[in-house]
């Protein structure tokens, strides 16, 4: 370990490997394309970690353009699920790729969902997030709390100064600043922050909700006493407020070290976080950079690999892009549908690899490998290939990904007792074909793969 000049924060100091640069595309991207983290390894922690927080130039989509299962160009505004097969292909072929994982951690952390509002808010929103992703955090809860989509998901235009309407004031509190049963506010607290939020309202002719706005006559001005400061604060108050409460920085970096780390951040390492953040007035970007060089987020245990991770790194490993919106179902059954998550507290990390959702990581590989399945009916295959030869066939078609010890063998195994079981002239080649297609979808449901 080594030390930031000037700061207490660890640092990792390698050598940096393949293994490492794999771990560090999967949980701040979307994983690896193949080649890259070979490239990565090459140039060092610090200058991989830049590339992701400091990306150079404008965001491209590289690659071809998605479109849904006829052909047609995907329409996110009105045909359900197209919006999150949207996404799913910026995740894919976004060069922004810590960029694009950020929004998908403030669309968790300000968990907002399409069935108060529609696709259009929820895009509109989608942007914003994206405009902020590596920004400042109270710039971006000013963004979320006048936000169309998150008015509507928390009640904000039905709160007024003749009916005060507590959804957002609770939540900004429990979930996006400060956290639950740690004395951070009262009851009293969440009426006046209520009254504090009062006067956003909007219209709604026949097309749906439109004309956001802050109407003054809607607000309450009177004094309000909130976390011990009185004043005729308004929604800015709030935001600034909850952003400059003394329990908010240990919140943010626990919060934050979560979603990177599966190893809670410890206390020392915290608190010299929680100082990065204050100093640098509520900026993101060097918090992610500290965690993403911190030797935990390296040696740590694995984490679950997030449903709409695990099939954008498929797509990526393959070279391929979007081409059928049947992803939007196979997600949603594996418990991640983009633009609506589960309840205001966002996805739950511990229940992506139940027995619920486990079939649908199976289909998403079926899916993923559709244009990869070799016809048994080919005489092409080589109708001497061994065991070890097929395994290596399977791992190098994924780029070979790392893969444990243990994984290998399985796979090993499995392809001997394929070889045993072919004894007809007939079955050489077309028994050695299935083995390969059972290997290549063998080997995306493995550990090294649900996990990273």
């Amino acid at each position: 370990m080594a030390q930031l000049a000037g700061s207490p924060i660890a640092v990792f100091r390698g050598p940096f490997t393949e293994r490492h640069a794999t771990r560090l595309l999967w949980r701040a991207g979307f994983g690896p394309k193949p080649g890259q983290a070979r490239k990565l390894a090459a140039v060092g922690l610090d200058a991989a970690v830049a590339s992701l927080t400091r990306p150079s130039g404008p965001a491209r989509l590289i690659g071809k353009p998605p479109h849904g299962r006829n052909g047609a160009p995907l329409d996110p505004l009105n045909v359900w699920g197209d919006d999150h097969c949207w996404w799913l292909d910026r995740m894919v072929r976004s060069n922004h790729q810590l960029v694009e994982r950020m929004t998908l951690v403030w669309h968790s952390w300000f968990a907002t969902s399409i069935e108060a509002s529609d696709a259009a808010l929820m895009l509109r929103q989608n942007a914003m997030m994206r405009a902020e992703a590596l920004g400042n955090f109270h710039q971006l809860l000013l963004n979320v709390t006048s936000d169309p989509a998150m008015l509507l998901w928390l009640s904000g235009t039905s709160n007024t100064k003749y009916s005060p309407n507590e959804n957002y004031a609770r939540e900004v509190m429990e979930l996006f600043t400060l956290g639950a049963d740690r004395g951070a506010y009262s009851q009293h607290d969440v009426r006046a922050q209520a009254r504090a939020l009062t006067g956003f309202a909007n219209d709604w002719p026949n097309s749906g909700p439109t004309n956001f706005r802050f109407d003054p006559t809607l607000h309450d001005d009177g004094v309000k006493r909130i976390f011990g400061h009185r004043g005729r604060f308004d929604w800015r108050d709030t935001c600034r407020l909850c952003v400059e409460h003394p329990l908010h920085p240990s919140f943010f970096v626990r919060k934050l070290w979560s979603y990177f780390v599966g190893t809670p951040v410890p206390p020392g390492v915290g608190r010299a976080l929680e100082r990065v953040y204050t100093s640098g007035g509520h900026q993101v970007r060097p918090l992610v950079e500290a965690i993403l060089r911190h030797p935990l987020f390296y040696v740590g245990p694995r984490m679950v690999t997030p449903p709409v991770v695990y099939c954008a790194g498929m797509l990526r490993a393959l070279g391929r892009t979007v081409e059928t919106n049947d992803w939007a179902w196979i997600c949603q059954q594996a418990g991640q549908l983009l633009f609506a998550p589960p309840n205001v507290a966002g996805w739950d990390y511990r229940h992506w690899l139940d027995t619920s959702r486990w079939a649908a990581r199976f289909t998403a590989v079926n899916y993923a490998l559709q244009d990869a399945t070799i016809d048994t009916s080919s005489n092409a295959y080589p109708a001497n290939e061994t065991p070890a030869q097929a395994v290596h066939a399977a791992l190098r078609h994924w780029n070979h990904p790392p893969v444990s010890a243990r994984t290998h063998a399985s796979l090993m195994a499995f392809s001997h007792r394929v070889q045993r079981s072919i004894t007809a002239d007939w079955e050489q080649v077309s028994y050695r074909i299935l083995r390969q297609n059972a290997l290549r979808a063998l080997i995306p449901t493995s550990p090294e793969w649900q996990t990273c």
